[in-house]
């Protein structure tokens, strides 16, 4: 089928399909993002001057990345590793900066590519003057304190955005996130797969909280980020209740996406205003923003990418619950995921975790764990408990992966710290409200020295 060609239902259905992949053509991906701060002022760096986003993108590029341009500005950065696959730096509306990891084979080879980022990151922001923290909220400045991208698309969602949710703004410019990637063999593998991972995607939000902090202050929450994606916009956020429902697969998740209303179209450089707009009018050539214009696969693609729930379903799954945070979590967030999903008797002792729990209780606990974290409860159970057996689960799929690294040692002990914050009860985000309220004494710049890359 070329380009030109009448996109029909069947074709949509068949995008997503596409990703089903054999057992042994399986891999990972790792996103992250993390608040670039100037080192003298704290403060967010622009795009533009001398110590500024475009500078480090500039100056990484003496590490064999490639730039990607659009309207005149680099606004990401591309290269490939040996095999071919390819990684990409990219900027958030507020500027974070993202790694999108190429899809590697197993835990140690995420953890390499991650650490040989942040050594990159670290060698140009060090001669910026810069620094870059992980968090999931930025933790001091306001909405407009924190300066914009030069991206096409962000200019149509910071418009939109307020339209539809109290806190889309904040999502944009002021969160950041650590995010897994991973494959499905049939149908009913990646249905299974999704409904496991959605309704434990809040006790991973739980175990990854570190978002306490807003505007210098605590704010009463673990994970304030996680909260914002409560009140962004309901049509493309949520626990998408559909899925744990009798015959839910690809065909369903097409029609939910159909229903998503649109944020643009893209034609060349140029971002063409779609918002609030449908894509089934799309396909009819209705489309309000380009009369008789019809849509290609491409539209579809960028359509799916704007859809926010809780786990994401484009050609593989994405795991999308956990806040930003150092590198081992950097590296945690994979092998929690990989160990559930790719060893089938983890996958099923996963589903039994939560199999019995109802929609109500999937909506209930997604709002709990912002401020109780693992002190939350969901059918009786205290969401620490769950997580120790979840990371556990996830144990056990690791070991009988058995991907050895060169010292002979396998993926297990990236969940070390996982371990240790299920079997204490304690987020990452308690650890850092003692610390303010402890030896910080309310000094929260001792964040940026303490727990910058």
């Amino acid at each position: 089928m070329t380009e030109t060609a009448p996109l029909t239902f069947d074709d949509l259905v068949g995008a997503l399909s596409r990703g089903m992949k054999p057992k042994d053509q399986w891999r990972v991906g790792a996103e992250h993002e993390k608040f670039g701060f100037d080192k003298s002022t704290l403060r967010r760096p622009t795009y533009e001057g001398p110590s500024g986003i475009h500078a480090m993108l500039t100056g990484l590029q003496r590490f064999g990345w490639a730039p990607v341009e659009e309207g005149g500005h680099v606004i990401a950065l591309e290269r490939k590793n040996t095999e071919g696959y390819a990684a990409s730096i990219s900027l958030e509306p507020g500027g974070q900066f993202e790694l999108s990891g190429a899809p590697l084979r197993d835990i140690h080879d995420i953890c390499s590519e991650t650490g040989q980022h942040l050594m990159e990151v670290k060698q140009v922001a060090d001669q910026l003057n810069l620094g870059f923290l992980g968090a999931g909220f930025d933790p001091m400045w306001t909405r407009e304190d924190v300066p914009v991208m030069p991206k096409g698309r962000y200019d149509i969602m910071r418009s939109y955005m307020p339209k539809v949710g109290g806190l889309g703004l904040d999502m944009m410019l002021r969160t950041c996130t650590i995010q897994a990637n991973l494959d499905f063999d049939t149908e009913a593998d990646m249905v299974l797969k999704f409904r496991t991972s959605l309704a434990l995607q809040p006790i991973a939000t739980a175990l990854f909280a570190c978002s306490p902090f807003t505007e210098w202050r605590p704010n009463g929450f673990l994970s304030a980020r996680a909260n914002v994606w409560t009140d962004t916009d309901p049509d493309r956020t949520g626990m998408l209740g559909f899925v744990f429902e009798d015959g839910f697969g690809f065909e369903t998740y097409v029609n939910y996406a159909l229903d998503v209303p649109m944020y643009f179209a893209k034609r060349g450089d140029r971002y063409i205003d779609a918002s609030g707009q449908s894509f089934r009018d799309f396909l009819e050539g209705r489309l309000p923003a380009l009369p008789d214009e019809l849509p290609t696969h491409k539209d579809w693609a960028d359509h799916l990418t704007t859809l926010f729930p809780e786990v994401r379903l484009k050609q593989y799954l994405e795991m999308r619950g956990a806040d930003g945070g150092p590198w081992s979590r950097i590296c945690a967030l994979p092998a929690l995921w990989t160990g559930i999903f790719y060893d089938a008797p983890s996958l099923a002792a996963a589903w039994d975790l939560c199999k019995d729990w109802d929609i109500a209780d999937h909506e209930r606990l997604r709002r709990d764990v912002t401020k109780l974290g693992l002190k939350a409860e969901v059918a009786g159970r205290s969401v620490r408990d769950v997580a120790v057996d979840m990371v556990a689960i996830a144990r056990q799929g690791l070991k009988n992966r058995a991907r050895f690294s060169g010292g002979m040692v396998d993926e297990r002990g990236y969940l070390a710290e996982l371990e240790d914050i299920a079997d204490s009860g304690v987020t990452p985000a308690e650890r850092l409200l003692d610390l303010y309220h402890g030896d910080w004494q309310g000094d929260l710049s001792r964040i940026y020295r303490d727990f910058a890359y």
